[in-house]
């Protein structure tokens, strides 16, 4: 009786913290997306260049992956409650400076900060959560976390940014993270339940640190701009890449040498199913990012969407998304289903949704999308929550936080490849679709004429010369081959994006059999070794 008055009075402060978490991370999805849509009135404000305009993204994106590399070292001195807290308002914090500002130097120093704060904060709420909470519970609490930190930036913060663009300016999208800071520190500062006591931490590598921050921005740069540069055609490219590659090679020396003072404790990778999630994480992060950047791009680009419509586009998806979490959450924690079970069913709606969306033309709409749309976010949320589980569930309480902060660090690295794979195949299949439709395209060809001719009487009719209704038809008819062109390229990308588990899968199989193979062979040799 006491444990359960107990409990009973521990719920209203469970509930705080949990949802402090979920505000914690939801801060991160509208801060982090900001440029998905707010890209072009950013640029015209601050004057910027694109290439200028680059180092917001490149500053938060680098930022963010090395929150996931210190977030445990944090965790192993400070309390993951009021790291959460202090994280969360450093997140506020800079994003009200920038609601300030149009200086596109303070503006990147402002975005390296909320990088840091997002990294930090993701890891830190969920060990908080895998701490506070038993595991029976984790099903239906890393489902309510992936909501802020998986759903919401796929498919809310689209919504909430595009309309924000449309009837506010972009400064308000980050205004619109200071309240919701504020909620969520407030909330985790009220969920006092006990937690996990602050322990003697490793000693910070700093050469190590270095590092890896080195391999991480080249990765960053190298990944988000490379095909604009035309990859290695670029010696920018070349150099970074190289610098890059040479840092990743000196941190994995650092860190096979370094002991017990490494900067990352690599123990996670003595379980096989955290080793298995690992490697998916890289094939999911590339389905996510990739696809969500492919529709909002292919409706504003195309189909010439309003941003507030290119994100409510999304919006219905992100209800299934959620949806299909909690219905995870409940065959896992009621059913005892083992979590690898829902990972085919949402694999294959993923791939169901992208080869329905490889049908769309430029005369699609909100209506001719929406299934795929939908399916895309129901298989989602079947196949982050049980990832998710699969990866930390068996964990040690000691590596757990390494576990989370790697695992978000291969998801984000995956979602950029995933990103400039796709930017550069439709860069090449509409510089190659060009080509073979241009061939087509001769003013010796009966049909060519007429279609010239119509256009240049219904000119004329309107008022126009007839000699500039005939050029301006021209120019009209290439403006029509040019979408063609990019249609076709976007419909390969969503091919691609299928096609990508398809290649995935097998590679998947195999290298789960090899990680169970090595795990038995461990777990043999203990009796011997003792």
């Amino acid at each position: 009786m006491n444990s359960a008055a107990g409990q009973r009075d521990n719920a209203p402060a469970d509930a705080a913290l949990v949802l402090g978490i979920v505000f914690a991370a939801l801060t991160e999805a509208i801060a982090g997306t900001v440029l998905s849509l707010g890209r072009a009135d950013i640029i015209g404000d601050t004057y910027a260049t694109p290439d200028e305009l680059a180092w917001l993204d490149v500053g938060y994106t680098t930022a963010k992956l090395i929150g996931f590399v210190v977030a445990p070292l944090l965790l192993e001195r400070f309390d993951a409650r009021r790291l959460v807290a202090a994280a969360t308002l450093a997140m506020g914090i800079a994003c009200a400076a920038a609601v300030a500002t149009a200086q596109l130097e303070l503006l990147v120093a402002l975005r390296v900060v909320q990088g840091l704060a997002g990294g930090a904060l993701l890891v830190a709420g969920q060990v908080l959560l895998f701490a506070a909470f038993a595991p029976s519970r984790q099903p239906l609490l890393q489902a309510l976390f992936a909501l802020g930190s998986v759903v919401a930036p796929a498919t809310i913060a689209p919504a909430l940014q595009g309309w924000l663009l449309d009837h506010k300016t972009w400064s308000w999208i980050f205004f619109s993270v200071v309240p919701v800071a504020l909620l969520a520190s407030g909330l985790l500062i009220s969920g006092s339940r006990p937690l996990q006591p602050t322990v003697a931490g490793r000693r910070l590598d700093g050469l190590g640190l270095v590092f890896v921050a080195v391999a991480l921005f080249c990765a960053t740069y190298v990944l988000g701009q490379g095909s604009r540069w035309d990859w290695f055609g670029q010696p920018r490219i070349v150099g970074l890449a190289a610098i890059g590659v040479a840092a990743a090679l000196l941190f994995a020396a650092r860190q096979a040498t370094a002991g017990p003072r490494a900067l990352l404790d690599l123990g996670c990778f003595r379980s096989a199913d955290f080793g298995f999630a690992f490697v998916v994480s890289f094939v999911a992060g590339a389905a996510l990012f990739g696809s969500a950047y492919l529709i909002p791009s292919f409706a504003v680009s195309l189909l010439v969407f309003t941003p507030t419509d290119a994100g409510l586009l999304l919006l219905p998806s992100g209800a299934l998304f959620a949806g299909s979490l909690f219905i995870a959450a409940l065959v896992i924690q009621v059913w005892r289903l083992p979590p690898i079970a829902t990972v085919p069913l949402g694999i294959l709606m993923v791939m169901g949704a992208m080869w329905m969306l490889s049908g769309s033309t430029s005369e699609s709409g909100t209506a001719d999308m929406t299934p795929a749309l939908l399916l895309r976010g129901f298989g989602l949320g079947f196949l982050f929550l049980s990832i998710t589980l699969v990866a930390f569930a068996d964990l040690d309480d000691r590596v757990r936080a390494y576990g989370i902060g790697l695992f978000d660090l291969g998801r984000q690295i995956g979602g950029l490849i995933g990103v400039a794979g796709l930017q550069t195949l439709i860069d090449h299949q509409v510089a190659g679709n060009l080509v073979v439709i241009g061939s087509h395209v001769s003013t010796s060809l009966v049909a060519v004429n007429d279609r010239l001719g119509a256009i240049t009487a219904l000119l004329a009719a309107r008022g126009m010369e007839t000699a500039a209704a005939s050029r301006a038809a021209v120019g009209l008819l290439n403006k029509a081959v040019a979408a063609q062109a990019t249609v076709i390229a976007f419909d390969t990308a969503f091919v691609s994006v299928a096609l990508l588990f398809v290649v995935a899968a097998p590679l998947l199989i195999l290298v789960k059999i090899a990680l169970t193979v090595v795990a038995r062979r461990r777990r043999s040799q203990v009796p011997n070794l003792a």
